[in-house]
């Protein structure tokens, strides 16, 4: 099946979103009935009052050894990067 971009409307903002074509296939692989009704940002900050404050730690980069805040309690068996440091790695690793 082929699929187009198609422009919608969001139901809170009143703002026009593009439901693109790879979204589109994407919804139905996993069998999604319906389209989206929110926009992008709309959904995320839907996400992110649902979730709440995300409690951060702080701990010290395996790397480079500064302070870097994560939202996991680090443990002592495996490495805590910054995001700096971690966003270098997972370059290096692509």
């Amino acid at each position: 099946m082929e699929y187009n971009d198609e422009e919608l409307v969001c139901k809170s903002c009143g703002k026009a979103f593009v439901f693109t074509a790879g979204e589109q296939e994407f919804y139905a692989e996993k069998g999604f009935a319906n389209k989206p009704n929110k926009c992008r940002e709309c959904r995320d900050a839907l996400k992110e009052r649902e979730r709440g404050e995300r409690k951060m730690f702080k701990a010290v980069c395996a790397a480079c050894g500064n302070e870097a805040l994560v939202p996991f309690e680090p443990s002592d068996t495996r490495p805590v990067y910054c995001s700096d440091c971690f966003r270098k790695i997972r370059q290096e690793n692509a």
